[in-house]
């Protein structure tokens, strides 16, 4: 199990391609495109049909992965109850586990459940819920993954008026001094990217911008780290 705190810089963009845009029908192969293109994790979007109206993954996957990637698995529980799960995922694999804050469980008790597993602990927010209701919890968690789409489905438009928040959560890391990532997801590309930087964030999810890239995933993976340039510290 990998630390995303010691072994995932802030200070470069790094890029965390999401599976759920991948061909499951050679997923392996997926997998192994998007690590020599040069991605620094890889994001696994795990959905119950009842948080988010849609059904993905469960630990047979993450295990089946586990025994091909070495990649630090950056794991999105959009779960109603994460809690009865987590552990599930962590013995299949998940380094690192995101759990969203509107789910069904106390916010802290997740994050205790998740430290005893030994695994970092990421809070997301999806589009509807405010930067102030994560600000409590920066100081112990180790990241922050703002929805920039609707959880529950890839391939949505990027949501431009999430940024406000993205700087707000950004703005209070930077305050406390606190070693946080800040992650997005949803419709970022080439072009997106570059807001999504300059409002602070320092991770990108991208799905369909990566696994469907018409110039491959090798171009698609190298422009988005090129917006390090914009990165604001």
């Amino acid at each position: 199990m990998r630390n995303i705190i010691d072994l995932i810089p802030r200070d470069r963009v790094t890029v965390s391609p999401s599976i759920l845009a991948a061909d499951f029908a050679a997923l392996g192969s997926e997998v192994d495109k998007v690590t020599e293109a040069g991605c620094d994790l890889l994001h696994l979007d795990v959905m119950d049909g009842h948080f988010v109206p849609n059904l993905t993954m469960g630990p047979p996957l993450l295990k089946s992965l586990r025994g091909r990637s070495d990649l630090i698995f950056d794991t999105h529980l959009m779960l109603s109850d994460p809690l009865k799960y987590a552990e599930d995922f962590v013995k299949a694999g998940a380094d690192h586990i995101t759990f969203h804050l509107e789910s069904d469980n106390n916010p802290d008790e997740v994050i205790d459940a998740l430290r005893a597993l030994g695994c970092t602990v990421g809070i997301s927010l999806k589009p509807a819920t405010p930067a102030s209701a994560v600000i409590p919890y920066l100081n112990k968690i180790d990241l922050v993954l703002i929805m920039t789409v609707e959880p529950g489905f890839g391939g949505q438009s990027f949501m431009a008026d999430m940024m406000p928040k993205v700087k707000e959560v950004h703005e209070a890391i930077k305050a406390g001094n606190l070693p946080v990532h800040l992650e997005i997801d949803g419709g970022i590309d080439a072009k997106t990217v570059e807001v999504a930087t300059k409002a602070g964030a320092n991770m990108m999810v991208a799905g369909t911008s990566v696994f469907r890239n018409p110039a491959g995933t090798k171009v698609a993976i190298e422009q988005l780290h090129a917006a390090t340039q914009w990165l604001k510290l």
